[in-house]
């Protein structure tokens, strides 16, 4: 097996115990960048490589400082990394060098990894598709012509062509789980507190995103995710730690898994999707699983009603200023979100979070009765990348940039865990993945049917076909 399809807990091990030089996992990283990145440009902002080289070499004469020490890591273009240029995808940054890392980026540089640039995004996160007028678009390994999805997108690639072994992402509306399902690899949107957010700004009324990792194993998502969490005094409601990798190969015959597919029709999918997810389900009742069908058990125009607001609400928050500044400098989408947000009256913004409220008590009678939910992570398949957003699906229009992603706002409204898993290929050859959803608090159980799931499956050996 050569060095870079190796598993990240391979390779940290092999540099813990003296077998791998981080110099020589550098340079075998630097070399495959160089060779796949062109075509997909998936890692940006990439570091002087004699200076990468130089830090590694540094790293193998060095005691290992961390469980990641000498791993090379790009970071994700939303995150603030110290003396690297973090764009968020937009002009209005675009020679922005941070002089201090983000909350992510110091627990990375805490345990050992060496940030070697950054993964690309769209501009401001908005929209499942990474494309910015910065550093352009990042293609799907499994298809060029295609999207690797968003905001992601780049880290999602990166693992795929193993241009990285971890990586991270975060998650507002999707933003880990449809890169993830689109590029054959897994991700874990966690509990909401689990990885605290960066510290800075409003603390309290907009939480409906959160960083998360990425990985081409579960174990993989468990090693990574012991560094990203754990609490943050600056931050309110954080949660404790777990020992993730030792709790990794519990059993979980006889654990009951609802399936949502559609949510009974409201959501127009693109043929083929929900048939490779209930294939895929059945790895689980081969596990030994209890795998039903739920009706939908809730207003999906209440869900939309509730998830537009405060969306809206949140992207005019934090967008506002530039709004106001430089509107030519933001994408029409940015502009459309914060002229609603701004448009929003206290009531509504109160009525929505009613509705969130509503459904967070509703999922939690399902938890009762269930271990996980199932949803796709995308209603259409990796989409053209000259597209900007899918304008239809099966005939039916598409009202805003962000309709065609309805599926994930059940977990991005209450904060619940959610883990992505490969569900396999469509008959263009093309990857898709499905969600699996558990109560707050349940990242533990839904990595261990991750890993289950792996054992049987193993999706992401099947390399993009430029490897």
């Amino acid at each position: 097996m050569e060095l870079l399809d190796r598993s990240a807990c391979e390779i940290t091990g092999d540099i813990a115990g003296g077998r791998l030089a981080p110099s020589d996992l550098m340079a075998a990283t630097l070399d495959r960048i160089a060779a796949v990145n062109p075509a997909l440009n998936a890692i940006v902002a990439l570091r002087d490589p004699d200076a990468l080289m130089a830090e590694a070499r540094a790293a193998d004469d060095a005691v290992a400082r961390g469980p990641l020490h000498g791993l090379p890591v790009a970071i994700k273009d939303f995150v603030a990394v110290r003396g690297v240029v973090s764009t968020m995808g937009s002009p209005l940054f675009a020679t922005h060098v941070p002089e201090t890392d983000d909350i992510l980026a110091a627990r990375l540089r805490a345990a050992g990894a060496i940030p070697i640039g950054k993964t690309n995004v769209p501009e401001f996160g908005l929209g499942s598709h990474s494309f910015n007028p910065v550093y352009g678009v990042t293609r799907n390994p499994y298809d060029t012509t295609r999207t690797a999805g968003g905001s992601s997108g780049g880290a999602a690639v990166g693992l795929a062509t193993r241009m990285l072994a971890l990586a991270d992402g975060s998650d507002m509306m999707g933003s880990l789980r449809n890169p993830a399902g689109w590029c054959n690899v897994y991700s874990l949107r966690p509990s909401h507190g689990l990885v605290p957010q960066q510290h800075t700004g409003d603390l309290f009324l907009h939480p409906l995103s959160t960083d998360g990792p990425m990985a081409r194993s579960p174990r993989d998502l468990a090693l990574l995710l012991s560094v990203l969490a754990g609490p943050d005094p600056r931050v309110p409601a954080t949660r404790p730690v777990e020992d993730y990798a030792r709790g990794l190969d519990a059993p979980v015959a006889g654990r009951r898994i609802g399936w949502l597919g559609g949510w009974g029709g409201a959501w127009r999918t693109e043929a083929g999707i929900l048939d490779l997810c209930e294939s895929a389900l059945g790895v689980f009742e081969d596990l030994g699983c209890i795998v039903e069908p739920v009706l939908p058990p809730f207003s999906a125009a209440a869900l939309w009603n509730s998830w537009t607001t405060l969306r809206a609400f949140a992207v005019a928050a934090r967008l506002g200023e530039a709004y106001r500044t430089t509107p030519e400098a933001l994408k029409p989408e940015a502009v459309w979100e914060v002229e609603k947000g701004l448009a929003l009256t206290g009531q509504e913004i109160q009525a929505a979070s009613l509705i969130r409220s509503e459904w967070y008590r509703r999922a939690a009678e399902l938890f009762e009765t269930h271990d996980a939910l199932v949803l796709p992570t995308a209603q259409v398949w990796p989409f053209p990348a000259d597209w900007r957003w899918p304008q239809e699906i099966a005939g039916v229009r598409m009202d805003t940039y962000h309709r065609w992603m309805e599926v994930v706002i059940p977990a991005s409204l209450t904060g619940l865990p959610a883990v992505t898993l490969p569900a396999g290929f469509g008959e263009a050859g093309l990857p898709m993945g499905m969600q699996v959803i558990g109560p707050r608090g349940g990242d533990m159980a839904l990595l261990q049917l991750a890993e289950a799931y792996h054992r049987a499956t193993d999706w992401p050996s099947r390399r993009p076909p430029s490897l």
